[in-house]
């Protein structure tokens, strides 16, 4: 059976795939073909966002007795991409090829380091401290839109 750490991990490669096609298109012109990959990313990112933030942290922080904390500083972290990529949004709306590159540079690091304290440090103590719901969370994750 997948562990939760080892799903979570999966789904970052695969939103950081949505991610690089999206840049690609960008670097390209092709902006109907970058609008859908950025649409794809964002949809991709929020699932992922929302698999966090509405099944994980919750069950963690109610185990735990902890809503600070590392869980707390991930949403944080959550909600600064979200403003990037809200940015990143507007300069590609507005063809803004140049800004929206460096936004996706700013937007990279930022995710980057947010997946490193993730697979690092609290996707093991997600697993440590909820591994016996696996299965019962897997399906839960798997479930959200």
């Amino acid at each position: 059976m997948t562990g939760i750490g080892e799903y979570m991990i999966n789904h970052h490669k695969e939103c950081d795939e949505v991610f690089a096609r999206a840049e690609e298109a960008v670097g390209e012109a092709d902006w109907a073909r970058a609008q859908a990959r950025f649409d794809a990313f964002t949809r991709q990112m929020d699932r992922h966002f929302d698999m966090e933030g509405n099944v994980l942290f919750p069950e963690f922080e109610n185990k735990t007795g902890h809503a600070g904390g590392p869980t707390q500083v991930m949403r944080m972290e959550h909600d600064q991409m979200r403003v990037v990529m809200h940015e990143m949004r507007a300069a590609l709306e507005a063809k803004d090829a140049e800004q929206y590159l460096g936004l996706s540079e700013t937007f990279l690091v930022l995710m980057q380091q947010h997946n490193f304290k993730e697979e690092g440090i609290l996707y093991n103590m997600i697993d440590q401290v909820l591994g016996d719901q696996g299965e019962k969370l897997l399906a839960q994750l798997d479930s959200v839109a």
